[in-house]
């Protein structure tokens, strides 16, 4: 039930958004602020760039907000233009660098499953991160992923189970890791 409220005052906060009131634009960034960030950061694992993306998102929102036909699809929406901001920031960065995305090695300190799935998700491709982010760290369901991604529900569920098992072969992979065994027994 919270959940609903919460985003009946998105929608009420949209359109007051849409017809000029600054107020409401700021109360949609408090509101979302942190949620559009830990996404991008999730996406590129970089602290400061997930800033300026986040920035470039918020940017964009403002500009493109009277747009927005249904203020319903606020969330999917806002996600979307995150989506596109990371990728285009990961392209950037993978010609400056040169360094493969997935070279993220993990490190021997982490303990807990939660950060080793965590860390397993961020050495996934681009595609992988994006749909096991927005499914299970996002919670949004195949029909929101949907409208995020702007593809067919059956293509999130084909990417999503392939998604899961990219992540589950970099499980395994770590689990047959000899100084992983070590930690665990």
């Amino acid at each position: 039930m919270n959940g609903s409220l919460s985003h009946i005052e998105d929608q009420l906060l949209v359109m007051a958004a849409q017809n000029g009131n600054p107020a409401a634009m700021d109360e949609m960034v408090c509101r979302w602020q942190k949620r559009l960030w830990r996404y991008v950061f999730r996406l590129t694992d970089d602290f400061h760039g997930a800033w300026d993306i986040t920035q470039e998102c918020w940017l964009q929102i403002i500009r493109k907000i009277g747009r927005l036909n249904d203020p319903a699809s606020f969330g999917p929406w806002a996600y979307r233009i995150a989506t596109n901001k990371s990728m285009d920031w990961l392209k950037r960065k993978k010609r400056q660098e040169h360094l493969p995305l997935d070279s993220i090695q993990l490190g021997s300190d982490q303990k807990t499953g939660d950060l080793q799935v965590r860390e397993l998700v961020r050495g996934l491709k681009d595609a992988s991160r994006v749909i096991l982010s927005l499914y299970y760290f996002e919670q949004l369901s195949v029909g929101e992923i949907s409208d995020v991604l702007n593809i067919p529900s059956g293509t999130v569920k084909s990417r999503l189970s392939k998604a899961r098992a990219e992540l589950k072969q970099s499980w395994e992979r770590l689990d047959d890791n000899p100084s992983r065994r070590k930690e665990n027994g």
